[in-house]
């Protein structure tokens, strides 16, 4: 912010030079450790040795820390430790009561409200990223929370009971400290939604040939070999496994593929072990970038984010010139952060509470899809959300195609992420466990569970300017304002996080807030930052020059048409494979 106007409110140099200082500022102050958060003792152990490729389970990344990233360590903060301490079970932890939040200010109770710049893969697309980020793990089934359910409600069970998220297994020394939680996928962006997080899991999903991943001759991976999870595909994490992650979990494990052809293809002596990591370097690196610079600008479309996001990955200097000027000095905004030397800034790296709650997009998920033809665009039929979900998902796939479903999801609106525009679909979810759950209860009663803050606490530790009324917060829809007076009890200070990102003001061409904007600022830039593979590895001694260029060449787009070339039609005038397609009729 500069002279009292937002970043977004200024020229783009301005702008830019405004979005640089706030990150500097969150690196400074917004990065919270919570090793030793219990008060038990610190330790760092330096690695023995820094592999050429991603472990199994994240280990062995950093030098001075081996544990840092890996799967089964803590999720760390972006607020302060003393704000992270969850209300009283009682009381204000049920205040006022989240299935009252999810039916009064989340149902999509007026209609459906699309997103009309974006697709249905740009949906997709956060749920499969986020799956390699971050889990919490399964939920414990003992002793679950107890949530009110009014008079008139028509949930089967009274009160709704919903499983409480999994203890930290590092037990506190000191009671009386905040609770912490434990990551069970690795932390780094290193694909492990696709590979898994531990060595047996990732070789059951190979072949043991030319480092290739198991895809069978129809196109498909695997069926689930688990007990119990015949439907979903074999892959590194399938939890909430639905129709659009089976799409894209297919997609990069072919693309993973392609990449172990073109690697041996170079080096025709090398063995399955070094082309599968190689390749995993390079499809990671992939996913990264058509993040960075694909996905991120569609979804936050001002002109200055988008600036930034290519800042990122490019740096400053024009395509013409990358690949023949040597990097000089440490600089991020020249040459972007792809090869600058690895730093974590104020804490080790992990993924933390805030960024869960920021990436908390269900409204994104339709009930209904219009399945069409890829090759007329006639419209084949209809299906809601639950045909296409859980142990039906591999059903759903062989009745429609990947052709048409990618077709059909290039052309669909996502729903818009605000109020009033959850899924019913997932307000009333069975899961794969034979849970029956509202995930807008959840998703409420997860932050308060977690110890993250309140909207108006939460909003202040991203150093954005206080809200001092509801009409304020909603930007002056009274409408909304008196909704949330009302379920909130003229509390402003009560209006959970989540609902107040998600009814406040976005800046022009955002499909999300700008205080949740503030943690992907910091964490996206760090999620490549931190890696060594991202920074001092990124280089032809550990990726090969031909990964590289394949890394360089490859967006979104070359994906889909290297597997599905029939798409050719629908993408021919798209700007951007997350934006909606062209109708082939």
């Amino acid at each position: 912010m500069a002279r009292g106007r937002e970043w977004h409110e200024l020229p783009l140099p301005l702008g830019l030079m405004s979005l640089k200082a706030l990150r500097e500022e969150l690196r400074r102050e917004n990065l919270l450790d919570t090793a030793g958060a219990g008060g038990e003792a610190q330790s760092h152990h330096a690695a023995a040795e820094l592999p050429p490729y991603r472990t199994y389970d994240g280990r062995n990344y950093d030098p001075r820390d081996a544990g840092m990233g890996r799967a089964g360590t803590r999720f760390d903060r972006n607020v302060a430790l003393g704000l992270t301490r969850p209300e009283d079970e009682h009381g204000g932890l049920m205040s006022p009561s989240p299935r009252e939040v999810s039916r009064a200010l989340l149902a999509r109770n007026g209609g459906f409200k699309p997103a009309p710049t974006l697709n249905m893969l740009a949906a997709a697309w956060i749920q499969f990223q986020n799956h390699g980020w971050f889990s919490h793990g399964d939920n414990t089934t003992d002793d679950p929370l107890e949530v009110p359910v009014a008079d008139g409600d028509d949930w089967p069970q009274c009160p709704m009971t919903v499983r409480r998220t999994r203890h930290d297994p590092v037990p506190h020394d000191d009671p009386d400290r905040p609770p912490t939680y434990e990551c069970t996928t690795t932390h780094w962006w290193d694909g492990s939604q696709i590979y898994g997080s531990d060595e047996a899991r990732c070789r059951s999903l190979r072949t043991g040939e030319g480092g290739r991943l198991a895809v069978g001759d129809d196109g498909r991976l695997p069926d689930e070999t688990r007990p119990g999870l015949s439907g979903v595909d074999l892959t590194g994490f399938s939890d909430n496994y639905w129709v659009g992650l089976s799409m894209l979990h297919t997609l990069f494990a072919k693309e993973h593929n392609a990449i172990c052809d073109r690697i041996r293809s170079a080096h025709p002596t090398w063995d399955d072990e070094r082309l599968f990591h190689t390749a995993r370097l390079v499809n990671s690196a992939v996913m990264a970038k058509i993040h960075t610079v694909e996905w991120t600008p569609a979804v936050i479309g001002h002109r200055t984010s988008r600036a930034a996001m290519h800042l990122n990955w490019y740096g400053a200097l024009p395509a013409k010139v990358r690949g023949r000027v040597r990097r000089h000095g440490t600089g991020e905004m020249v040459y972007g952060i792809l090869g600058s030397p690895m730093e974590h800034h104020s804490a080790p790296f992990s993924m933390t509470e805030e960024f869960v709650t920021c990436y908390r997009l269900h409204p994104l998920i339709r009930d209904e899809y219009e399945i069409s033809s890829h090759r007329t665009g006639e419209a084949l039929g209809s299906v809601g959300f639950e045909p296409m979900q859980g142990l039906a998902t591999r059903a759903s796939v062989a009745r429609w195609g990947w052709s048409d479903l990618f077709y059909s999801f290039g052309r669909l609106n996502p729903g818009d992420i605000t109020l009033h525009n959850h899924p019913d679909g997932l307000r009333a979810l069975r899961r794969v466990t034979g849970e029956f759950v509202d995930l807008g209860t959840v998703d409420v009663l997860r932050d308060r569970e977690r110890g993250v803050p309140r909207y108006t606490a939460f909003r202040e530790a991203m150093h954005r300017r206080p809200v001092g009324s509801f009409e304020e917060l909603t930007g002056g829809d009274a409408g909304l304002a008196a909704e949330l007076a009302e379920v909130y009890d003229g509390r402003l200070d009560r209006v959970d996080t989540m609902v107040g990102m998600y009814a406040e003001p976005r800046p022009p061409g955002f499909a999300f807030s700008d205080t949740a904007f503030r943690v992907f600022v910091l964490m996206a830039s760090r999620r490549l930052k931190s890696d060594r593979f991202f920074t001092d590895d990124y280089r032809p001694e550990v990726y090969t020059a031909e990964g590289l260029e394949w890394v360089d060449r490859t967006g979104m787009r070359e994906v889909l048409l290297r597997h599905h070339p029939e798409l050719a039609p629908a993408l021919a005038g798209a700007k951007n494979a997350f934006a909606p397609w062209t109708s082939v009729r």
